[in-house]
Order: structure tokens, then sequence, then C-alpha cells
């Protein structure tokens, strides 16, 4: 049996060695690449051949690639890389691996046109100065022969382990059974469609409601999907840390590794959790180079060793990775991207996929991997990927930076201040009423400025053994993301600034590049996947999602049943009630009163959500004052992990109380408190985001794009939030409860449409409870 591996990976997997070193990165941009490779090739003759594909083999090793240009003039073969800085900082590991390359390459061209010597090249694109630096050596063919076997000699007995290990795993994926002894209510044919979807090579969006167990009913179809599609890798995607413990659990139950552990045999399945650089950063007060962090010294020296280790443990959660990553001296988070590489199943952030710099959408294209993908809670998809593609600067923590910074980096930073100050004036002379202003083109002086800067950082990191300061490193990394979204401007996007008045006249701004619509920037990573199921409890209305997400036109979107009957869940419309931001002060004693009455009706543990901190302060203040016997205690602001466990921990079984939370905070979704833990909730709020310059900018350009400018803006995304606030009633199927939703708004045909079809709604003129749980 052949494998096969692009030029690329077989170069980093045998030609990389020596320290871990960050100081020259990070690269340009995807589109810096391509633009400065396209000028490059724009420079050379008509008969320059460009993107020249090309494949070898040595024993059952395939080895495929594509060359970046052949001069057949010149005999010339190049390799184009781009960068930004000082060439004569780049590490020289880095360009060891960079003649790896270009050497592979050259062996496969001569094989292919035989030819008997050529002449490589590696052009180092400036993509500031646009300048070339040509490095260019003469070698024969069989010189490049004997350098490209030993390549594969040291990379041959790692591909028969992996020939093993593919052929283990598809066998025990084929075996594999659903770990309990039947599906619950609404399991089934939710694994249905998603063994379908990924047989037919389509996505798909499930709606599925909490408590069926919508994690294991994906992994399992998914991994049976694995050897009969030929999949390489699934990826499971989590808004949050929760979701991806989720997915742990679930495949540790699918893959129980106890017997394998007592034969001392490897797991036929390969999990990987990936885990932000910031929480598996063992030196987090050293620079990541080997000559500031011991972890990074001699990093790919003993690479191997590790990798080796690792692949035999199955499942690599956090703690599992630490652990090898230390006992080879090795960072654990560096670690963990190499062996995405070497893994069937990884657990990970929806960054990790979707973001503008992703890593797993990057390995996935460069090595053709066919991949399914799972997004769990996908409604938060919309606002997370908006955060990914929208940058913000702001001029007084840059006027600040620019004060401390080095001298080595005054010119650069005073450019920058002359072109924002600029800016800031021909906006005012603009005489705009409002301190917030949409501008319709992007500043270019301004934008070449700051890539100018963040050239010259990267220069002045590159000397720097100890790294950068706090407040210089966030510039820098603030200001490169801005200039890579800057890329990214069309109709999708806003560019606005917030002008502050300062003295004499003058004033600060801050600068955003927002991004209304995500669709363009994700639909690549959809159509790179063989298959991704987005599934939730609230992906309403499907076209809300799928168009600001840019899914093909062709997905399904499918509701699972609801395993809960209508009878468990008494939902009590308060309609005399509004609690618009004008009659707040008249509401807060109507809702006082109903929370009492229920609370009297029947004792136990409530969840009230509100849509400010301010308006449940008030509420709160009036129920202790009126109604004193009744247990409260309230979600805080800027609340740490260990406070948020102590207001879970109030929801015990027999307790009694109201937990007051804000409504799309951290308890209003992904909490599980079943049985008699939670018994009911109060929704004052229809969750609708706050009205205010911004919004109504993105209601405007939705409108124009869609139609549908407030229900898009306003309506969709407050309705998901309060959806997902009440799915914290009923967790099982034994489980009772009830529902206020405090706002006459509530009562309107057009809402309750697009609430759960399970619901059956009435008037809470009286507060009725719900029938009795069973003991």
């Amino acid at each position: 049996m052949n494998y096969s591996v692009a030029v690329r990976a077989l170069c980093e997997f045998t030609a990389k060695a020596g320290d871990l070193d960050l100081r020259f990165t990070p690269s340009p941009s995807a589109r810096e690449g391509i633009a400065g490779h396209a000028l490059v090739a724009a420079r050379r003759g008509d008969d320059y051949e460009r993107e020249i594909p090309l494949e070898g083999s040595y024993r059952h090793l395939r080895v495929r690639g594509r060359a970046d240009g052949y001069d057949p003039a010149r005999n010339q073969l190049e390799e184009v890389k781009t960068f930004r800085g000082d060439l004569a900082l780049m590490p020289a590991n880095h360009r060891a691996l960079h003649w790896a390359q270009v050497k592979i390459y050259g062996h496969l061209l001569c094989q292919s046109r035989g030819i008997d010597e050529i002449r490589l090249a590696l052009v180092y694109f400036d993509i500031v100065s646009q300048r070339e630096t040509p490095l260019s050596e003469v070698f024969a063919a069989t010189e490049l022969e004997s350098f490209f076997e030993r390549q594969c000699e040291r990379f041959i007995a790692w591909a028969d382990q992996e020939l093993a290990h593919r052929a283990d795993r598809d066998r025990a994926l084929g075996e594999l059974s659903f770990p309990y002894a039947s599906f619950r209510t609404g399991q089934r044919p939710l694994a249905e469609a998603v063994y379908k979807a990924v047989g037919t090579g389509r996505c798909l969006m499930l709606q599925a409601p909490t408590g069926i167990g919508k994690t294991l009913g994906t992994l399992f179809p998914m991994l049976k999907a694995l050897p009969t599609q030929r999949l390489d890798k699934l990826f499971f995607l989590a808004a949050k840390t929760p979701g991806r413990r989720l997915a742990l659990h679930a495949l540790s139950a699918l893959m129980p590794e106890q017997e394998l552990e007592r034969k001392q045999e490897p797991s036929p399945l390969r999990v990987l959790e990936l885990v932000a650089r910031d929480k598996a950063c063992e030196h987090p007060d050293k620079a990541c180079h080997g000559e500031a962090c011991p972890l990074a010294n001699g990093f790919y020296d003993r690479l191997p060793g590790a990798r080796q280790a690792a692949v035999k443990m199955g499942t690599l959660d956090q703690a599992a990775l630490r652990g090898v990553a230390l006992e080879h001296g090795l960072c654990p988070y560096y670690l963990s991207q190499e062996l995405t590489r070497w893994s069937d199943v990884v657990v990970g952030d929806y960054n990790y996929y979707f973001d503008l710099n992703a890593m797993l959408f990057g390995l996935t294209v460069a090595n053709q991997w066919r991949i399914g993908v799972l997004v769990d809670e996908a409604h938060n998809l919309v606002e997370r990927a908006r955060r990914m593609y929208s940058a913000e600067l702001d001029q007084a923590a840059f006027k600040a930076l620019r004060r401390a910074a080095p001298a080595a980096l005054k010119r650069a930073l005073d450019r920058v201040d002359r072109q924002w100050r600029d800016l800031n004036k021909s906006v005012k002379e603009e005489g705009a009423s409002s301190d917030y202003r949409v501008l319709d083109s992007l500043p270019t002086r301004l934008l070449s400025a700051l890539h100018n800067a963040v050239a010259s950082i990267t220069d002045y990191l590159t000397e720097q053994p100890a790294g950068l300061d706090g407040m210089l490193q966030a510039f820098y990394f603030d200001t490169m993301h801005f200039c890579r979204v800057a890329e990214l401007f069309d109709d999708h996007s806003l560019f606005d600034m917030t002008l502050r008045p300062g003295r004499r006249g003058g004033g600060m701004s801050t600068l955003c590049l927002r991004n209304v619509v995500p669709a363009a920037s994700l639909t690549p990573r959809f159509e790179a996947s063989r298959a991704t199921v987005l599934f939730s409890a609230t992906l309403s209305p499907s076209r809300y999602y799928g168009d600001l997400l840019g899914l093909p036109t062709d997905t399904p979107w499918l509701e699972v049943e609801s395993p809960f009957r209508a009878e468990q869940l008494s939902v009590l419309v308060a309609g005399r009630v509004s609690t618009r931001f004008h009659h707040r002060a008249a509401s807060l004693a109507p809702i006082v009163e109903l929370m009492a009455n229920q609370f009297a009706a029947q004792p136990g543990n409530y969840l009230a959500f509100f849509s400010s901190f301010e308006y449940l302060e008030q509420v709160v203040g009036m129920l202790r004052q009126r109604h004193p016997d009744i247990p409260v205690w309230t979600q805080s602001r800027r609340m740490d992990e260990s406070a948020r466990l102590d207001f879970l921990a109030r929801f015990d079984e027999g307790g009694r109380g109201i937990g007051f939370a804000v409504l799309g905070g951290v308890f209003g979704e992904g909490i599980d408190l079943p049985g008699e833990r939670l018994i009911g909730a109060f929704i004052a709020t229809l969750g609708l985001p706050q009205v205010n310059p911004v919004n109504e900018q993105f209601k405007q350009r939705m409108g124009a794009l869609f139609g549908d400018g407030y229900d898009y803006t306003y309506l969709y995304p407050g309705l998901q939030k309060v959806i997902q606030a009440a799915g914290r009633v009923i967790r099982t199927q034994e489980d009772r409860g009830v529902i206020h939703l405090i706002d006459d708004r509530f009562a309107r045909p057009q809402v309750q449409s697009l609430l759960p079809n399970w619901w059956r709604m009435t008037n809470s003129a009286t507060v009725r409870p719900p029938r009795s749980r069973p003991d």
C-alpha cells in the first residue's frame, strides 16, 4: 500500500532541527503571500512556468507538491518565500528548511523532464519594499536524487507505522457499535442524518433540543464514516470549554481504552485536544525562542521522541499532552500543533478551523486532507466569526505606547501618529454631527504606515532575546490583525471611527473594521471539508444562519423531534408587562410579584434572566425589600471561575431560591441543572441587542443584503438567547418545570412562531404551578 505525503510535510518532518524560534514570525498573510508570488511571476519572461505540479516515488512512498516557478531559458527552478523585516535575521534552521523544499522540487522536476543539472533558487520577496533577494546554487540531478532518497529514508519508517495505524483505525471503526443499549428519542434520526451528509458530501444544519445527546449522536456516525468515506480526520469544534469536555467524554464512551492498556497496545483512534496558548504555556514570562525559553531550546531535536510517545497514548487531553511534553522537555502548546498532523480526531475551539489564520484549515488545504467537521452549539458561530474577522485600534493606547517605545521604533511610530492625526482632521473637517462615523473607504496612508511599523517591530523583536513588553506586543499583534482584516474589506464589512474630544481642539479616535456578514470568509472552510455538520438547539430560522455563515445553497436543515412533552413544561406569557427601556421602572413591581407568587405556589430553585446588570439589580433590590424571606443570589460583573462555580452550587437538590443572571451571559447556556436543581425560569427580556449606532448600521447593511435588517440584527439573535436560557429548565424526560416569558411582545404571533414548537404557551394572568415531579 502506498503512502502519500506533501513535499512540505516531508521536509517539516525530516529537515527541521534546532530551536523553536518565532522571532521572525508571523509570516505575511495568505493574501499577501499570493500577491507576492504573483508579482514575482509577473516580472519573469513569457515562457516562465508557474505553479508546476510535481510527483515522484521512493519505494511505496508517493511525494507530491507544486513548485512555484521554472524559467526554462535559465534552467532555474524557483521557490518564492514572502517575508517582512530584515532577511539577515532569519534563523538558520528556517533557511535550511526552505533549501530542503526546493531541493525536493528540483529532484522531482529533473526526474520528470530528464534534466541532468539545474539551478535552484530561493527567492525571498519583501512584501513591504517589494524587493527580491535571490539565493541560488547549481545542483547535479544525481546529487538531488541522493538528497531526496535520504529524506524519504528518514520518513519511511514513520509512513509504515502510519499505514498500519490507518488500517487498525479503519478496522476498529468499522466494528464500532453504539455504546448504549438503545438510542435516546431523536438520537437515531440525528445520527442517520449525519451519516447521510458525509456519504453525500454535503453540509448539514441540525436543530435538536438539549438533552437528547447531540454530542454522542453526531460523533458516532461521523466516526463510522471515517473508513467508508476515506476520511483522514475529524474536527470537533466547540465554542466553549464545556463543549470540548463533552466531546472528550463521548469519545471515551465510544472507544474505551482499558482493554488496550491491559494489552499494552496503542489505541486505534488518536484523539487530541487543542487548548489556547495562554492556557498551555509553561513560561508565560518568556519569549518563544531557544535563547529565552528552555522548552523552545532544541525543540525540533527532541520532537521525534515526543511524537513517537504521544501517538501511542490514544487520547491526549490537555493534561496527558502536558505530561508527554514536559517529559521530553518541550512546549505543550507547540507540541500539540505538531501532533495535529498525526491525530484522527482533533477537539478544539472554533478558531482553529474558522479563524483568519486557522491552523487546521491551513493544514487541511496544504495536505489535501479529506475531513469531516462537527460544529457544536453552532448558533454561536455567527458572532464568533464576526469577531474573528473584525479588528480595532485605539489611538489613546497607541499614544501611551509611543511615549514608552524604544528609540529604534520612534521613526516608524511617528509616521503612524502623523497619518492617524491627519485622518482625524480630515473626518472632523467633514462636519458630521455625531462622534461616530462610518467611512466609505480605508485610509491607505495610515495602513501603509501601520505595515511599516509591523516590519520595524518584527526586526526589533528578532534582535531582542527577552521579547517585547506587554504594551508593545499587544500593539504588534493588534496591528497585524488590523492590516490583515483590511485586506478583506468589502460590502460585508464596516469601517468606522469613534472620535473623542480632547484638549485644545485635539482628540482621539478608535478605528474599527467590523465584519457584518462572515459568509465570504467561512465558505472556503465549508468547501474544504467532505461534510460540515452544524448542530444546536437554536438554529432557526435556517435562512438566517445559511445567509450569514455562507453555507452552500443546497445545505439541508433538519429539526429533530423533541423527546420532551408539552405537559412537562408550563410556558406562561406575562403579556401585560413591558420590559422596554422606557417602561422598566413600571415593570419592577409586576415582575417582583409574579416571582413571589410563583415561588409561594411552588418553592424551589429558579433562574431569572434580565437584559442588563442594572435592570437585574433593580429587581433584586425590590424583591429583597418586599419579600425578604425569598433567598436570592446574583451574577456579578467580571465573575471569575470560582465565583461562577459558587453561583451554580446554590442550585442543589431540595434547595430554594432565585438566582439572577444576565441573558446571553455564562449562565444562559452550557450549564446542566437537572431534576430538582432547577424547576423554573423567569425571562424578563426578549434579549434584543442594544439599539445604538453600530447595530443600526448592521440593520441597514443586512437590510440591503437580505431584506430583513431588523430581524437579522435584533429579533433572531435575541430570541436565540431566550431559547437557550429556557433550555436550562427541562434537561431530561423526567423533569417538570415552568418558564415565565415576561414581556408583551412574547404574545406576538411572529415571536411565538420562532419559539420551540413543543411549547404550549398560555397567558400568565394567574400563576399556575406545573404538575408535581415524580418522587
